[in-house]
């Protein structure tokens, strides 16, 4: 009895290769002893792949009949095929799916991994860095169309430029959006509009953190505008969009912390979401506007459900570390200490790496 130095079942031993049919049946390829199975040889698995190639790949056949793809995006030629890793597994004569998992590891790319966008409109507010640069990044770089909707437009061009210098050809639109004011907010929108784009994905990303008290130009706390109020007045002024929209979604991204609030129907009020500074706690301002990003995504559920607008809320996962924290030495270094400990946007080769339960909401919901 063979035995091979290996931690999963679905690991191939040495000599042992896995290759796909035309029909998208799995078999393997023992290169040592030349000879071909459709069975994995250490877990006794049928496999079969189904659906369309990645965004940017394509099947072709050599003369001798060999099967090989190519990446147009990247410039390479492999005999693997990209859709092996969400093979189906056969059992009792058919086949059932073989889930793909995500964990704290998993990038961004990875969750959305075979989908095109192609023709997908996107916008993305705070698109300039953390989890919305690489929200923006990941759906550009799969053919989607994606507004970058940032109050500072300096560092939104060097996000576009980045996207650009690892895809020349991703759909790249810049767009001026400051939620602190409630009057850019409608400019975007109507700046939007003249465009006759429609909005198949608004991802409501931008926010701050730990702000000392400061009120804004509208005369409300910077937090709760900037986090709630700003993106809620933006859904009002880009509903009509959405409605003329195919299949549209709203994602909202809300945090954990939303739970660590007393703010509720009986206790909400104008003064608790906005207080004079003697009364001011910058993480309650900052869990009281991701309570309010909960509620607000679930009231656009329950109102525009009927328009075919779906809405989604999603925690990005426990103290990220990015940008956010740089209002406030102390969550720098606390960010810090934690960061071996939870999910971290920084991956090797400086690329960034999103939180999957995010994008896990697009992945499988975008058609």
């Amino acid at each position: 009895m063979d035995v091979y130095d290996t931690d999963s079942e679905d690991e191939l031993p040495a000599g042992w290769e896995e290759r796909v049919t035309l029909e998208g049946r799995v078999y393997y390829a023992n290169h040592s002893l030349r000879k071909t199975q459709w069975e994995h040889p250490l877990s006794g698995k049928k496999k079969y792949v189904a659906g369309e190639l990645p965004y940017g790949w394509e099947r072709k056949v050599a003369e001798d009949g060999q099967v090989y793809f190519i990446d147009h995006i990247n410039s390479k030629t492999t005999y693997t095929d990209p859709r092996l890793a969400f093979a189906i597994e056969e059992k009792d004569g058919r086949f059932r799916e073989i889930k793909q998992r995500f964990d704290a590891g998993t990038s961004a790319l990875q969750v959305v991994k075979g989908r095109d966008l192609t023709d997908n409109y996107v916008i993305v507010t705070g698109a300039n860095s953390g989890i919305g640069f690489e929200t923006a990044r990941t759906l550009a770089l799969h053919g989607a169309h994606v507004v970058l909707a940032c109050r500072n437009t300096t560092k939104g061009w060097a996000a576009v430029k980045a996207i650009k210098k690892e895809r020349p050809q991703a759909e790249l639109e810049l767009m001026c959006l400051d939620l602190c004011r409630l009057s850019t907010v409608k400019e975007f929108a109507d700046q939007y509009r003249e465009k006759h784009w429609p909005i198949h994905i608004l991802i409501l990303n931008a926010g701050v953190f730990s702000l000392p008290h400061t009120l804004t130009d509208d005369g409300y706390e910077a937090t709760f505008q900037t986090n709630h109020l700003g993106h809620y007045y933006l859904v009002l002024c880009l509903l009509g969009i959405l409605k003329e929209s195919e299949s549209p979604r709203i994602v909202t991204v809300s945090a954990e912390s939303h739970r660590f609030t007393n703010l509720n129907d009986k206790t909400i009020s104008e003064e608790q979401l906005s207080p004079p500074p003697e009364y001011y706690r910058a993480i309650l301002a900052y869990n009281q506007s991701k309570m309010c990003n909960v509620l607000f995504a679930l009231e656009c559920h329950r109102r525009f459900a009927k328009f075919g607008i779906t809405s989604n809320v999603l925690h990005p996962g426990n103290v990220i570390s990015t940008n956010i924290t740089r209002h406030w030495w102390l969550w720098k270094v606390i960010f810090t200490m934690v960061r071996p400990f939870a999910k971290s946007k920084v991956r090797k080769g400086s690329k960034i790496r999103n939180a999957a339960e995010g994008l896990e909401i697009l992945a499988y919901k975008i058609p």
